[in-house]
């Protein structure tokens, strides 16, 4: 379908008289112009307004070490920000249960063609509201209730979505849970197949939001396949790494990958869920109508520009700088005291327990976010402690690579870090100082 251009003003048609939206007369920007947003709010809501200045402000001065966040482009947030936000769009393209939906069509179908060409899939739903959706859908299209998952264990780096009982997925499942290795901090495969043989799962997962290794998606599925089960794929963190070329892809293994458009990826918040051809009418149903209604067509335009910026030679040479800056950023932290899991990374992630600086993971947070660093705890595997883990933290590298970063300022940030943790005085100017070289959105 032939879409008409958008008059050369950048002006959407006017048919409606003026509304409480519009500018006043005189030249201030038509709110209707769908990049006039920032403009219009300041006019209709400058108490929101105001909010959304300081998130800014905040992106700006911290030092964001969140290893699930990252900085979209200007492209995505003008999607996200989009007259597609007001279509209701429940269905698929071709098959909707509203009208009108001709144009959104383009926009999935533009999105699905991209995530597929991208990561080699035979199908993709990229409706998921989220990474939990996603997985969600997964278990919706595969599994019934009551039926046995095998998955990492949660003090192990697992997922809510893996067995929390605070969560669906403990509820409607029998959870076991694998775990690592306690010498190496390495996933025990061994150990995976004799949970496998003993539990005789209908599903194994393969993910962790802490595992800093590439997970060995050949041996996953070799255990799935000796007892019979199917193989999801977690890959809500790896997966941008996978797009850029510099991770191992999980979707010749899994017969469903499931994964978030954020992270490493630099999209919307939102999630993915890829599988086979044979699989796809199953996992459609699952995501529409059995797990949520009407997609988010705003959000599944961003996706389709985050996908399209993700096959191009400048972002796998950025993911590549991201694993370079992860791994240079464990090794300054192990120089300074701090032990790092596993003894490094493979991937934008690093796990540490700060504990021979004198802190444990929650004092380490607090700490660092007095001085501008912003970063998670997590379980940290520690086979000499009561419960073989250990609240430590975790902190990625995708957002200052966004930032322009390079190994250079990973010992800057490290010897940051450092600092907070001991309390340091002139620290939060100092982190400051590097935030405003790097500017994410000038």
């Amino acid at each position: 379908m032939a879409v008409s251009p958008a008059p050369s003003s950048g002006h959407l048609p006017r048919t409606s008289p003026r509304s409480p939206w519009d500018a006043p007369p005189g030249g201030a920007p038509d709110p209707w112009t769908p990049w006039a947003g920032p403009e219009a709010l300041r006019r209709q809501d400058p108490e929101l307004a105001d909010v959304l200045l300081a998130e800014l402000r905040r992106q700006r001065q911290d030092l964001q070490l969140i290893a699930a966040e990252n900085f979209t482009s200007p492209a995505v947030l003008a999607a996200l920000g989009s007259p597609l936000a007001n279509k209701y769009a429940e269905g698929y393209p071709g098959a909707r249960h509203h009208g009108g939906c001709e144009v959104v069509d383009l926009a999935e179908r533009l999105a699905v063609d991209r995530a597929t060409a991208l990561f080699g899939a035979e199908h993709a739903n990229v409706q998921p509201h989220s990474g939990s959706s996603a997985v969600l859908a997964a278990y919706a299209a595969l599994l019934r209730p009551g039926d046995t998952v095998l998955a990492m264990a949660l003090a192990q780096g697992g997922h809510l979505t893996h067995g929390s009982p605070a969560n669906f997925s403990g509820r409607w499942f029998d959870f076991v849970g694998y775990g690592v290795d306690p010498v190496t901090g390495l996933i025990d495969h061994d150990r995976v197949r004799a949970l496998a043989l003993a539990h005789r799962p209908k599903a194994i997962v393969c993910g962790s939001i802490s595992y800093p290794r590439h997970p060995d998606y050949a041996a996953f599925r070799e255990i799935a396949d000796e007892v019979d089960a199917y193989l999801i794929a977690d890959a809500a963190h790896p997966i941008g790494l996978v797009a850029g070329g510099v991770a191992p892809s999980p979707v010749p293994y899994a017969d469903v990958v499931c994964a978030t458009t954020h992270k490493v990826l630099r999209g919307p918040r939102g999630g993915l869920v890829m599988c086979p051809a044979e699989l796809a009418g199953r996992m459609d149903r699952a995501v529409f109508p059995f797990t949520q209604g009407g997609a988010q067509m705003h959000t599944v335009a961003a996706k389709a520009v985050a996908l399209g910026e993700a096959a191009t030679p400048a972002f796998a040479a950025y993911t590549r700088q991201v694993v370079a800056n992860a791994r240079a950023l464990a090794g300054e932290l192990s120089q300074l005291g701090l032990t790092v899991a596993t003894g490094g990374t493979d991937t934008h992630l690093i796990t540490a327990d700060p504990a021979p600086l004198g802190v444990d993971g929650p004092a380490a947070r607090r700490r660092c976010a007095a001085a501008g660093i912003v970063l998670d705890v997590c379980a940290v595997p520690a086979p000499d402690r009561p419960g073989g883990c250990v609240k430590g933290i975790r902190l990625g590298t995708a957002a200052v690579t966004t930032q322009g970063m390079t190994e250079p300022e990973m010992g800057r940030i490290a010897a940051l870090l450092a600092a907070a943790l001991r309390e340091d005085a002139g620290t939060r100017a100092e982190v400051a100082e590097l935030t405003g070289e790097f500017q994410p959105y000038p």
